[in-house]
């Protein structure tokens, strides 16, 4: 445990602004809803050049996340460039699924200016981001791939997944695919592709589907366009472990990471890693680490109980924390939320290890703030981002436009209109578009809301990365000193109240998260610690300013500076309607 923490201090915090690729810096206008790659347009690995990077830097950032950048299956001929063609019934949407990965060592065709030298032109965008100080992170998709998958990029000496497969088994330790022998594969009948095509897919024997669908007819809610990886665990008898000898796909997956790490990528964000066993992760990441000891690894779980296996023997850097804070955040955000549950989230669900969790408020799989299915607008995630920056030491994520307020208005094709940003289509989100500015990427173009939007999460980063008690210190929740009548006027289901601190830094955060009532209330603070921390002589020798000014919409009033605590009454504050208030103590 010692070992660990050390590992972890090593780092400042980690902020993270994760790109969707083929989106991000698209400036075609179109957005037609199924449109292809000629009427839409994509972004290119060219087009995120030094302004796009250094935009992303001064916001704070220090890490970001590439997103869609493996070759994954689409609906666009490539075959001219000998990059075979993808059946539609087995695609998601014509851009396809990021997710279903066809060739592990190469990069999505659609991203590069030039077929022929995609790897390049990746490898140069990962040498940019470095000149820029940004450490480059991408997906690693570990338990599914494309159900045509095939490496035409392989290097010398590797064979594909289910190269030597004996598919006439449903299990074998040393086949990388679950088979149903005998059966053919019935793809579901809701599929209709917005793309022509001669004759249907045809698979025999049917593999099984990435949601561990063990059977032959997987349903239009399952991840049909996908083949389910086998790493030794057969699911069919009682989920029994074969790790001895070590599975085939163990291999693969190392050489694949490998390849990837050699290349300068410094993290990866890895798919679904619950559905991969935890003994695979903690047999490869290690062998990774020693070669590349920088490279970071990200988990995506949701399943709380598995945290621990998966950070403690997994040997993973950081965890997704969506079923948790992200949660609580939202019903807060949506205004039937209970911010005691912000207390219920760090002792029982990270309580041991919240700094290796992963805060965000958006990402791909979730609707933008600002949609109509969500937050309504911008502004109202404005606390909960700033609580999701300092609740912990642990790292901080912003999704693309985030920052400018994204709204999401109609269907881009096989997503829907559902408050997301699309995965599967050919896209261009406008207020990127405004940003972009022909590629000098700055502000002349945004409307004043969406420079004051961008500004307060600029402020909110750097204030979170910069300030070495939410870097580095300790963490002191408040509710339980002032909750359930402790203090006069405290409301503890919509005022949340922390403190971050070391021996040279002391920062009180106060939440109100309630959408329509300001708050007139007070907060104690534990005289224990501020003791400990000052000395006994507080009252003479302490004053309370206020840290952190925000934006114009964020409306961080207070009715006087307080230059005295006094521990036993509490300090007077008034809050208005979902904002937040951050005092730093000093003497």
């Amino acid at each position: 445990m010692n070992t660990l923490k050390a590992q972890i201090k090593r780092n400042d915090k980690i902020a993270i602004y994760q790109i969707f690729t083929r989106i991000f810096s698209n400036q075609n206008i179109t957005n037609k809803t199924n449109g292809s790659l000629l009427e839409n347009g994509t972004g290119k690995f060219n087009d995120i050049n030094k302004n796009a990077l250094k935009s992303i830097k001064e916001l704070g950032i220090s890490h970001v996340w590439f997103t869609g950048v493996i070759e994954h299956a689409l609906m666009t001929d490539y075959t001219k460039f000998k990059i075979s063609k993808d059946h539609p019934q087995v695609v998601k949407g014509i851009a396809g699924s990021p997710y279903a990965i066809k060739d592990y060592y190469d990069v999505n065709p659609d991203l590069a200016e030039s077929v022929e030298n995609r790897m390049q032109e990746f490898e140069n965008l990962i040498e940019r981001s470095h000149r820029e100080d940004l450490k480059v992170v991408i997906d690693f998709v570990p338990n599914h791939v494309a159900r045509q998958y095939k490496s035409d990029n392989k290097p010398k000496g590797i064979n594909d997944f289910g190269f030597n497969d004996k598919i006439e088994l449903n299990f074998s330790n040393q086949n990388n695919f679950y088979y149903i022998p005998n059966k053919e594969l019935l793809i579901p009948e809701e599929v209709n592709p917005p793309v022509k095509f001669e004759k249907k897919y045809f698979e025999y024997p049917a593999k099984a589907t990435g949601n561990d669908v063990f059977k032959e007819n997987p349903s239009i809610n399952d991840w049909f366009e996908t083949v389910k990886l086998n790493y030794g665990i057969n699911y069919l008898n009682n989920r029994t472990k074969h790790f001895d000898p070590i599975p085939n796909t163990w291999i693969k997956m190392k050489e694949i990471l490998s390849f990837w790490a050699n290349k300068g990528v410094n993290g990866f964000r890895c798919d679904m890693a619950e559905m991969v066993p935890v003994e695979f992760w903690a047999w490869v990441i290690p062998q990774i680490k020693e070669i590349y000891s920088e490279v970071i690894f990200i988990a995506e779980i949701y399943n709380p109980n598995e945290y621990s296996n998966y950070i403690f023997k997994g040997k993973f850097d950081y965890l997704y924390d969506k079923v948790g804070l992200y949660d609580v955040l939202r019903r807060l955000i949506e205004g039937n939320g209970n911010a005691m549950d912000i207390t219920n989230v760090w002792q029982k669900e990270s309580g041991d290890f919240s700094e290796r969790m992963l805060r965000f408020l958006e990402n791909h799989d979730e609707q933008r703030i600002a949609s109509d299915q969500f937050g309504k607008n911008p502004q109202s995630a404005f606390a909960a981002m700033m609580l999701s920056s300092t609740l912990h030491s642990g790292p901080v994520m912003l999704y693309f436009g985030q920052e400018l307020g994204v709204k999401p208005i109609q269907a881009e094709g096989f997503q829907g209109n559902d408050g997301r940003t699309t995965i599967f289509d050919y896209w261009g989100v406008t207020e990127m578009q405004n940003f972009i500015n022909k590629g000098k990427f700055n502000e002349d173009k945004l409307t004043k809301d969406q420079k004051s939007i961008r500004d307060f999460y600029k402020k909110t980063l750097l204030f979170s990365t910069s300030n070495i008690a939410i870097r580095e210190g300790k963490f002191w929740d408040l509710q339980y000193l002032n909750a359930y009548g402790n203090s006069e006027n405290y409301n503890e289901s919509k005022v949340y109240s922390y403190i971050r601190y070391t021996n040279g830094q002391f920062l009180v955060f106060i939440f109100n998260f309630d959408l329509n009532k300001k708050i007139e209330t007070t907060v104690k603070l534990p005289k224990d610690l501020i003791f400990g921390t000052f000395g006994n002589d507080i009252e003479r020798t302490l004053k309370l300013d206020r840290k952190f000014e925000g934006s114009e919409n964020s409306k961080l009033k207070i009715s006087e500076l307080i230059e005295q605590i006094d521990a036993k009454k509490g300090i007077p504050v008034i809050l208005f309607p979902n904002s937040f208030i951050v005092y730093e103590i000093k003497k």
